[in-house]
C-alpha cells in the first residue's frame, strides 16, 4: 500500500487492515526464528505500515 492510501480510508477499513498487518508481522516474526523469511526488509516496512495507520487514527 501507498503511504497515501491510509488518508483516504475511513476509520473502520484502517483498523481492519491494522489488525492484518499485525497478523502479518507475527507470522513474520515466527518465520526468522525458523530461517524461513528471505526478504528481511518486510518487518521493517510492515511496522512502518502499522506505525502510519496508527498515526492516521489519532489525529
Amino acid at each position: 500500500m501507498k503511504k497515501t492510501d491510509f488518508k483516504t480510508k475511513s476509520e473502520t477499513e484502517l483498523k481492519k487492515v491494522l489488525n492484518e498487518k499485525r497478523d502479518t508481522l507475527a507470522k513474520f516474526k515466527f518465520g526468522i526464528s525458523g530461517s524461513r523469511t528471505k526478504n528481511v526488509k518486510e518487518g521493517r516496512n510492515t511496522r512502518r505500515d502499522i506505525a502510519r495507520i496508527l498515526t492516521v487514527l489519532k489525529k
